[in-house]
């Protein structure tokens, strides 16, 4: 039986009637490009959260972290924002939500136990209210629709939490395919399915050990002098957003925008360019010239956006030096976090001489993991 399982008995003193679980996200192409209703290419993990859920008599409701060994606890009557329950309120903030969509439950005790590293640009928050909603809905059978535990999971964040976030994650932990990138169109919102394979090249996701704290300012100060730069263009053209420019219309307007503001959204301009190019290598199956699209992206991210940190410069260096490597770059908001690689597997064990040279000098144990592409969220259990 899951290992959930057997925490949430002895936690309550009673089997849990329900347990879900929810993969975390990996972009494979298209960072900062959500913000400005551009694309991004993602796939599911698989490192998941799970959520185990058991109904009360009561409108108590109790939640329980295995790997913090934490407690919370509210009643339904005061699902409330609590900064203090910090973790607890991703939960409290899907319940609250499924209140307004008209929808009503009782006391519950919920276990929560997840793999997924947190602040690194995983998922992991998404997964956890994805997984959340998807348990709920089954303990209760809710008359809800997929799409609509997508939206609350995501509301859980931005209107109950506070959150700034696009619903990209929600979307790939979702609806992910064992097999396939997610390819999401964040002005429309239509996502359609990509199925892969590499052959023999891997994708390693390498965690830096440098966590992404308190970089929000910074990342909106970059987003609002996008937006203020589509505001200045658009004097000359009827543009919404940075995903109606091309590479032309920001050549044309050097004169209107400073430097700075001029590499900022030529990054975003060529992203967007890049996950369109990236999802036709995927169908073609064309490895190699994925791996030189990554690298042009860190690039990018390093000189245009300016989100790069010395030590993931130093990982994505090396990485492109190991004979096999053929392309790797930062993946996530920046300032930290992972790197995604593409190399032949047999040149893991030369990456791996890498990893232990970058523990050497910069005192960061690093973990890497081969993944591929997992099937989204699903019950794992239901009695």
């Amino acid at each position: 039986m899951d290992e959930i399982f057997s925490h949430h008995a002895a936690e309550y003193g009673e089997e849990p009637e329900v347990i879900a679980e929810a993969p975390g996200v990996v972009n494979l192409m298209g960072e900062h490009t959500d913000f400005h209703e551009g694309y991004v290419l993602q796939i599911g993990l698989h490192l998941s959260v799970k959520v185990a859920i058991s109904k009360r008599n009561d409108t108590s409701l109790r939640f329980y972290s295995v790997d913090l060994n934490e407690r919370k606890r509210t009643t339904i009557a005061n699902l409330k924002y609590k900064r203090e329950d910090r973790w607890a309120n991703y939960l409290k903030g899907v319940l609250y939500e499924i209140m307004q969509l008209g929808s009503s439950f009782k006391g519950m005790n919920i276990s929560i136990m997840g793999v997924i590293p947190k602040e690194v640009g995983l998922g992991s928050s998404a997964a956890l209210g994805i997984a959340t909603a998807l348990a709920t809905r089954e303990a209760f059978l809710l008359d809800l629709q997929d799409i609509q535990l997508v939206q609350l999971a995501y509301l859980s964040e931005t209107a109950f939490i506070g959150k700034r976030e696009k619903i990209t994650d929600q979307l790939t932990t979702f609806y992910s395919r064992e097999g396939s990138a997610v390819f999401i169109d964040l002005r429309s919102l239509e996502f359609q399915f990509i199925p892969f394979s590499f052959r023999d090249l891997i994708f390693v996701l390498t965690e830096s050990g440098v966590k992404q704290t308190g970089i929000q300012e910074e990342l909106e100060e970059r987003y609002e002098i996008c937006n203020d730069s589509v505001e200045l263009l658009r004097e000359r053209d009827q543009q919404k957003s940075l995903r109606d420019l091309t590479r032309q219309d920001l050549r044309a307007g050097m004169g209107l925008l400073p430097e700075s503001s001029r590499r900022l959204c030529t990054h975003v301009v060529q992203e967007n360019e890049r996950v369109t190019e990236a999802m036709q290598l995927l169908k073609s199956g064309d490895g190699p010239a994925f791996g030189k699209l990554m690298h042009r992206s860190h690039e990018s991210l390093r000189d245009n956006f300016e989100v790069s940190c010395p030590e993931v410069d130093w990982l994505v260096k090396r990485a492109m030096e190991v004979d096999g490597c053929y392309g790797s770059r930062l993946i996530g908001p920046g300032f930290g976090g992972c790197t995604l690689t593409l190399c032949h597997k047999d040149a893991l064990p030369d990456y791996q001489k890498r990893l232990d040279e970058y523990e050497h000098i910069f005192g960061f144990h690093p973990v890497y993991y081969i993944i591929s592409p997992q099937k989204g969220a699903h019950i794992v259990y239901s009695e």
